[in-house]
């Protein structure tokens, strides 16, 4: 035999092996299908049905996340926007613990901002590097216009950065006046 009529026949016996297989796969198929549908005839009792009845109420949320639009704002313009809106009562104990918590709250929007806009720097960094090695006008103008967003957003961020450096110092000029120890604030 030669050995192309050699691999013929091992391909026909392959094909032949599989199409059988697969008749056989089919015909247990069948009967597992059969056997599952004697198997509910069989049960006495149906499944327990949930209904929304059923459940826990869940009471609603009572801290709102931020929308795209807030996002740039800093923490401290909320804050004072938030005592606008609020009926006049007594101020609540401004202990270490409020001053403490009120500074890092800024700090930590600032870090966040500042982390933001390195990411942002890298990313326009590397659109640029893309931009130069692409010799397709399609890809380039694709490129061009995400890096272009990219700025945009950077210097929005960069603009919010500025803005919660001045809401820290606003909160370090708020608490001199007030009187509070400035290792309050270090916390």
């Amino acid at each position: 035999m030669t050995p192309s009529a050699r691999g013929l026949a091992a391909g026909l016996v392959i094909v032949f092996l599989s199409g059988s297989a697969t008749a056989l796969v089919a015909q247990s198929l069948a009967d597992v299908a059969k056997k599952e549908e004697e198997r509910r005839k069989g049960l006495r009792e149906p499944g327990k049905t949930y209904t929304n009845s059923d459940l826990k109420t869940v009471p609603p949320a009572t801290a709102t996340t931020p929308t795209p639009a807030d996002a740039g704002k800093p923490a401290a313009a909320d804050a004072d926007k938030d005592k606008k809106d609020a009926p006049k009562e007594k101020d609540p104990a401004k202990d270490k613990d409020y001053w403490a918590g009120r500074m890092k709250e800024l700090r930590t929007q600032l870090d966040r901002d500042q982390t933001y806009a390195d990411a942002l720097q890298s990313r326009i960094n590397q659109l640029t590097t893309d931009f130069v090695a692409r010799d397709d006008p399609a890809q380039r103008g694709v490129i061009a216009r995400d890096k272009q967003k990219a700025i945009d957003e950077l210097n929005r961020l960069k603009q919010s950065i500025v803005d919660d450096k001045k809401a820290i110092s606003d909160l370090e000029d708020e608490a001199r006046r007030a009187g509070v120890p400035p290792g309050w604030l270090r916390s």
